[in-house]
């Protein structure tokens, strides 16, 4: 059976594409152009474009036409990757530390070691924790101005399992879900794994479009919306109070769930309290641990109305069935000995530094970002590539992320993120200098 013709030119271009014949950055013809040159009519060149779209092979932006994408560059962008060579400087994923947190873990090792209730962390815990567990972190919330109770408190292995038992429990395949239009990629994962439809919503100063919002719920049946109002990733704004009540009305008026996203809540001082404390019975507030402790202690949790614990327990169960006893023991040690608030005071000192020497670093180039976050956003000058600036960067053995595993929209922006947490002072100042250059030599 012969191969339909735009099948043929699908492979023609993917050829041409791999090969190098047609170069990164290259603008290709219009969708009419295509048609006409091929004699297609204009819904078969759209279809060649779609499928060449859907190998990772071009992107198509309104307004300025269809581009080959860097073939070399892994579909993500980089965000999938967490191994990188010895001799890459990581400034795509964030996992801070701080001098000194490796005698931290020997200290509380020995400290369990010789603790009189060992023999019970080698035994099931109770899905959502043990409760002087669940009462620890009713206390740490407590000092963030968020007073729950400690049976609306449960714990996961990690803020990621947080988001995907609230998923699993609260929601239903086909469900709608407002989110920004860049969001946490873990979250995008889970509306795939869990067929949600995620539907952005564009940036309006200090936090999403609540016009947008309001104007969904009218048209959609919106189920929930998920949101991160303190040191939002990767634009890291804190929305403001007013903002916050505005946007905890409309979840009320339109029923919605508000999954509550408080993973880099620690590095903002004095921000407005969390959405789960203007509407309690609606909000359900993810985070965890691996941030502001250590990114290998998968200890999170999660705090709910009281109706809804059992569902994610359930969820839990069905998981993991618990957190690992041991690392939840150091955790919840970490909390009643004062560990974790002193590590989120170092670390914020620790940010503050990172984002004085990327202002020194990278001069005049525009960025968005929070005083005392782990990470910049860069837009992009016009015409510049955010996939040719990535490649660019890993052969200089600088590894970033683009905006394409943040984006919900159809358009994705060209940009940059830049995790700050993950190299030492001296060679991030030199990392970010050379993306200064490599976007300087790339900007037309």
């Amino acid at each position: 059976m012969p191969t339909p013709r735009y099948k043929q030119l699908v492979d023609r271009f993917a050829a041409d594409i791999r090969t190098g014949r047609l170069a990164p950055g290259t603008r290709l013809p219009t969708h009419r152009q295509l048609a006409a040159q091929q004699g297609l009519a204009l819904v078969t060149a759209t279809r060649v474009y779609a499928e060449l779209d859907a190998m990772g092979l071009v992107s198509g932006e309104t307004g300025r036409g269809t581009f080959v994408k860097e073939a070399l560059l892994p579909r993500g962008q980089g965000i999938d990757q967490v191994a990188v060579a010895a001799d890459t400087v990581d400034l795509n994923f964030n996992y801070p530390a701080l001098p000194g947190q490796a005698e931290l873990l020997r200290a509380a090792l020995r400290q369990l070691s010789s603790a009189g209730d060992l023999e019970a962390l080698l035994r099931y815990q109770p899905h959502g924790g043990r409760k002087h567990e669940r009462a620890l972190v009713a206390r740490h919330l407590a000092r963030r101005g968020l007073c729950v109770t400690e049976a609306q408190v449960m714990l996961v292995d990690g803020a990621q399992h947080g988001l995907a038992t609230t998923v699993m429990a609260l929601l239903q395949p086909g469900d709608v879900v407002a989110v920004d239009a860049l969001t946490y990629p873990g979250f995008k994962l889970l509306a795939q794994a869990h067929r949600l439809e995620l539907v952005p919503l564009p940036a309006a100063g200090e936090g999403p479009d609540l016009d947008a919002l309001e104007a969904l719920c009218k048209r959609r049946r919106v189920r929930a919306i998920y949101t991160m109002p303190t040191l939002h990733n990767p634009l890291g704004w804190v929305m403001k109070m007013r903002k916050r009540r505005a946007l905890a009305s409309i979840a009320r008026y339109y029923g919605l769930l508000i999954i509550e996203d408080g993973a880099y809540a620690f590095l903002a001082e004095d921000a407005p309290p969390a959405l789960a404390t203007l509407a309690p019975d609606l909000t359900v507030y993810v985070s965890g641990f691996s941030k502001s402790v250590a990114t290998g202690l998968r200890v999170g949790y999660v705090a709910a109305p009281l109706e809804w614990v059992p569902k994610i327990e359930r969820a839990i169960r069905a998981t993991t069935w618990n957190t690992p006893g041991v690392m939840t023991a150091i955790a919840c040690g970490w909390l009643d000995d004062g560990t974790v608030e002193r590590l989120e005071s170092e670390k914020r000192s620790d940010a503050a530094v990172r984002q004085t020497i990327a202002t020194d670093a990278l001069g005049r180039l525009k960025r968005i970002g929070h005083p005392a976050s782990y990470f910049i956003w860069l837009p992009l000058p016009a015409e510049t590539r955010a996939d040719q600036i990535a490649m660019a960067l890993r052969r200089e053995r600088i590894w970033v992320s683009t905006a394409e595993p943040f984006s919900t929209a159809k358009q994705v922006p060209h940009a940059i993120r830049l995790a700050l947490g993950s190299v030492e002072l001296d060679t991030l100042k030199d990392a970010l200098q050379r993306v200064k250059s490599v976007i300087a030599d790339h900007t037309y």
